[in-house]
Order: structure tokens, then sequence, then C-alpha cells
């Protein structure tokens, strides 16, 4: 198992708060914390390089101090800050030592540990909004960059016939494997591997990730779209949106539905029919 690094980066607001996670994500971290003054960011110590940490940092005269962490109770960790996320009446996302919301259509148990997506994050929380409108009813899909595997257990509550969940990263395939069982989820296949397979053609394409990782598979995903199938696109600011937008268009891409929170923003695109 990999060691990793914790880097806490003292911030001035919520918004340049995220555009660090931002930055951060598309150079390696893979966990964040996120305080009213303070980002505590995560990266394993063969991925950290401390030049292109600088060179981030310097944009916004920031300092920072950082510290190797050895291995800790990560469940605990994590029981001391999360707390249920509610999506209106359709999901609500909880830790196993919360007790169960009988108030919305949908329930989900995450035990975050060290992967993205536990639905605190406007990104995962804009996610499941749009899967609330995509009818997921006997649909093959494919979870890109599943993290905790929160969304590939939201599209088996949905009705999805079955679901490819991968990931390049140790945690995250043992995490989302943990939250798979703990879901009861019975159609999910996980795999560890960080690019788009090429061998099978999905209705439904789940990719909460980064500007730069989409705009690299967003081809690769167009080809193995079925007919009238549905790509949701996440990881995204506010500022991404015309590049991501234009290269959508370029591949035959359009767009039905785009949400907004938090100066991040969720796109859901499909082939014309």
């Amino acid at each position: 198992m990999s060691r990793y690094l914790q880097v806490i980066i003292p911030v001035e607001s919520d918004l340049q708060g995220e555009m660090l996670v931002a930055l951060l994500t598309d150079v390696g971290y893979d966990s964040f914390e996120e305080e009213s003054t303070k980002l505590k960011a995560y990266i394993t110590e063969e991925r950290f390089d401390e030049e292109v940490l600088n060179s981030i940092i310097r944009e916004y005269s920031l300092d920072y101090s950082l510290e190797l962490i050895q291995e800790k109770n990560w469940n605990e960790e994590w029981e001391k800050n999360f707390e249920p996320v509610v999506i209106g009446k359709f999901c609500s996302v909880r830790a196993a030592f919360h007790e169960s919301n009988h108030e919305t259509l949908h329930e989900i148990v995450i035990t975050p540990k060290m992967s993205f997506g536990t639905g605190h994050h406007a990104t995962t929380f804009l996610m499941i909004e749009l899967m609330q409108d995509v009818d997921f009813s006997d649909a093959s899909v494919l979870d890109f960059g599943t993290g905790t595997g929160i969304l590939a257990v939201m599209a088996e509550k949905l009705g999805a016939k079955e679901i490819v969940a991968i990931d390049v990263d140790d945690w995250s395939i043992l995490n989302a494997k943990e939250n798979f069982e703990t879901n009861q989820c019975a159609k999910i296949q996980l795999v560890q591997a960080n690019n788009i397979p090429a061998n099978k053609s999905f209705r439904i394409i789940l990719a909460n990730i980064n500007r730069n990782i989409i705009l690299e598979n967003l081809p690769a995903m167009c080809k193995i779209l079925e007919a009238k199938g549905e790509i949701l696109l996440s990881g995204l600011l506010v500022s991404d949106f015309e590049v991501v937008n234009t290269e959508a268009a370029n591949l035959g891409l359009h767009l039905q539905r785009k949400g907004e929170k938090s100066g991040w923003i969720a796109l859901s695109y499909a082939l014309p029919s």
C-alpha cells in the first residue's frame, strides 16, 4: 500500500479552496479535506512533485506545510466530520454509523476512506442530481473514475443491468469494493485501469474526474456510446464549460442538461437520435 503525503494549505475563501482542489486533482492529488481556513490535500509519495506543487501555490501567493502520514484508521478520521448528504427527496448518502433516512427514494451507504466521492463535493452532488432524470432501466453503464463507487451504486439502484466501474487508484479500488458489498450490489464489475474499454459499448457513461482527463478521453467515450446513449460529466469548473462544450460539439454530442453548484458544473450529452 502506498504511503501518503498530507499538504496543508491555508486558504482565504471557499472558492479559493475549490480552485486549488481542481488544480491539484489535475496533478495527481486524489483526496481532500476542506475546512473554513485550510485545505488538506493528499497524494502518494511516488506521485508527489514539489516543483509542481510550488508552481500552483505561487499563483495564489500562499504557503503550505508538508507531512508524511502513517497508516491510520481512515474510518475513524472520516467519522469525525462526515455528515449525511441529502439530495432533495431523491437520494441520501450516509455512513454506516448514521441512522437510515426514510424520507428519500434512495439511500447509499458510503465509507469514504481516502477516495473521492461522498456527495459532499459539488461535483458528486451534481452528478447524482443529473442521474435522477436519466432512464437507467436495463442499461449498460460505464463509471469511469469510480472513486468510492457512489455513482456505480446509484446506477444499480436506478435499474442498470450491468455497470463497469473503473479506477486506477489502489485506495479507490479497495474502497469501492467495500462500498459495493455494503450496498449489496450484484451488477457491478470493478476494474483497475486508466483507460476506456474499447471492446464494449454502453448506453450511459459517467465520468466525474477533471477537465484534462475528460478532454483526453471524450473521443473514446463517443466511440463506445450506444445510439440514444448519454454521457454525464463533472469534475468541471464553470470556467471549463466553453472548452468542454466545444470539444463535445466537435464530436457530434448535443448538450442535454447542465447543473451548477458552488462554482462547479455537471453536463449531460447525447448523440443525435
